[in-house]
Protein backbone atom coordinates (compact mmCIF):
# COMPACT_ATOMS: atom_id res chain seq x y z
CA UNK A 1 0.00 0.00 0.00
CA UNK A 2 1.61 3.38 -0.48
CA UNK A 3 1.06 5.37 3.04
CA UNK A 4 1.68 8.96 3.69
CA UNK A 5 3.86 8.62 0.73
CA UNK A 6 5.97 5.02 1.17
CA UNK A 7 5.22 1.83 0.10
CA UNK A 8 4.36 -0.21 3.03
CA UNK A 9 2.78 -3.78 3.78
CA UNK A 10 1.13 -4.27 6.78
CA UNK A 11 -0.24 -7.29 8.65
CA UNK A 12 -3.75 -7.54 9.35
CA UNK A 13 -3.71 -6.46 13.03
CA UNK A 14 -1.83 -3.19 12.21
CA UNK A 15 -5.24 -2.23 9.59
CA UNK A 16 -7.23 -3.62 12.55
CA UNK A 17 -5.62 -1.30 15.06
CA UNK A 18 -5.97 1.42 12.83
CA UNK A 19 -9.36 0.96 12.65
CA UNK A 20 -9.99 0.45 16.51
CA UNK A 21 -7.50 3.84 17.23
CA UNK A 22 -9.95 5.92 15.10
CA UNK A 23 -13.33 4.58 16.92
CA UNK A 24 -11.20 5.01 20.31
CA UNK A 25 -10.52 8.49 19.35
CA UNK A 26 -14.07 9.22 18.36
CA UNK A 27 -15.09 7.76 21.59
CA UNK A 28 -13.11 9.93 23.70
CA UNK A 29 -14.65 12.83 21.82
CA UNK A 30 -17.98 11.86 22.63
CA UNK A 31 -17.53 11.19 25.83
CA UNK A 32 -15.19 13.47 26.72
CA UNK A 33 -13.08 10.89 28.39
CA UNK A 34 -10.01 8.50 27.92
CA UNK A 35 -11.03 5.38 26.89
CA UNK A 36 -9.31 2.69 28.27
CA UNK A 37 -11.04 -0.91 28.15
CA UNK A 38 -13.17 -2.19 25.21
CA UNK A 39 -15.32 -5.30 24.11
CA UNK A 40 -14.97 -6.00 21.03
CA UNK A 41 -17.46 -7.51 18.47
CA UNK A 42 -16.55 -10.16 15.89
CA UNK A 43 -18.34 -12.36 13.40
CA UNK A 44 -19.71 -15.17 15.14
CA UNK A 45 -18.09 -17.41 12.00
CA UNK A 46 -14.42 -16.05 13.12
CA UNK A 47 -11.87 -19.06 14.54
CA UNK A 48 -9.92 -18.98 16.98
CA UNK A 49 -6.76 -17.45 15.86
CA UNK A 50 -8.79 -14.78 13.85
CA UNK A 51 -10.15 -13.60 17.47
CA UNK A 52 -6.80 -13.68 18.90
CA UNK A 53 -5.66 -11.54 16.10
CA UNK A 54 -8.19 -8.97 16.80
CA UNK A 55 -6.99 -8.74 20.77
CA UNK A 56 -3.54 -8.24 19.47
CA UNK A 57 -4.77 -5.28 17.39
CA UNK A 58 -6.59 -3.92 20.42
CA UNK A 59 -3.02 -4.12 22.22
CA UNK A 60 -1.15 -2.51 19.65
CA UNK A 61 -4.35 0.46 19.48
CA UNK A 62 -3.42 0.85 23.40
CA UNK A 63 -6.62 -0.66 24.30
CA UNK A 64 -7.25 -3.80 27.00
CA UNK A 65 -9.81 -5.85 25.31
CA UNK A 66 -11.92 -7.08 28.14
CA UNK A 67 -13.97 -9.28 25.99
CA UNK A 68 -14.35 -10.78 22.38
CA UNK A 69 -18.13 -11.52 21.51
CA UNK A 70 -19.68 -12.42 18.79
CA UNK A 71 -21.96 -9.75 16.58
Amino acid sequence: VNYKGEEKQFAAEEISSMVLIKMKEIAEAYLGSVVKNAVVTVPAYFNDSQRQATKDAGVISGLNVMRIINE
